[in-house]
């Protein structure tokens, strides 16, 4: 089975998470775009769908489902999103589209974190993949000399802002033992906007894509 063909797989057995009637919150991505085109055959189902990024919110807005700001949404059950990395600990990496501050609030305003993945994401501990750290344009240099003194290898994300205005810092070299320790010491250096790190508001189930079928924890 092909990766697409496991992101499609994800992607539909999410549905099974949407509340009928109600939004469902919608994160950004390869898989978090098989699962709006999934989404989009049962968008009748649904009052609507908070983005967490205008690229998801276009997105959705082609497949014909009606786009709430956060502010305005009220109650919001669910929320579905990819991840860059997830261990069975339902830790994840997340920002490699550059849309980690908006996923982590809409995740955090949602009452259930439904992360869809392939197998290829799923690792025993997290570091592989280059941390995303959003950060104050002013602040970079700041914000990289003190990932340096964490160990770890900061790289400006060379010709993007984020849809709030700033630049992301992706770090290699972190071997990251304990997600939410990190995920707290990160978020106490000025200038860091949000981090990729999902620990502290994990996700409440992960689907995994596999050969074999769907797999959840």
């Amino acid at each position: 089975m092909s990766q697409d063909a496991k992101k499609r797989a994800v992607a539909e057995a999410a549905l099974e998470f949407v509340v009928p009637g109600e939004l469902v919150g919608v994160g950004t991505g390869s898989t978090a775009n098989a699962f709006i085109d999934a989404l989009a055959t049962a968008r009748g189902r649904i009052d609507g769908a908070v983005a967490s990024s205008k690229a998801t919110a276009a997105r959705l807005a082609e497949h014909g489902i009606r786009v709430v700001e956060l502010n305005s949404a009220g109650n919001l059950p669910v929320y579905v999103d990819g991840a860059d990395e997830a261990t069975r600990h339902r830790h994840l990496v997340k920002g490699g589209g550059g849309a980690l501050t908006r996923e982590k609030i809409v995740a955090a305003a949602a009452g259930t974190f439904v992360c869809v993945v392939d197998d290829s994401k799923i690792v025993d501990r997290l570091g592989r993949f280059p941390l995303p750290v959003e950060v104050i344009p002013m602040a970079r240099s700041l914000v990289a000399r003190a990932l340096v003194r964490l160990g770890g290898r900061p790289e400006r994300r060379e010709g993007f802002v984020t849809d709030n205005g700033n630049e992301i810092l992706d770090v290699h070299g972190l071997d990251i033992l304990d997600p939410p320790t990190l995920e707290s010491e990160l978020n106490q250096i000025a200038g860091i906007v949000a981090n990729g790190l999902f620990a502290r508001r994990g996700a409440d189930m992960v689907l995994i894509g596999t050969a074999k079928g769907v797999e959840r924890i």
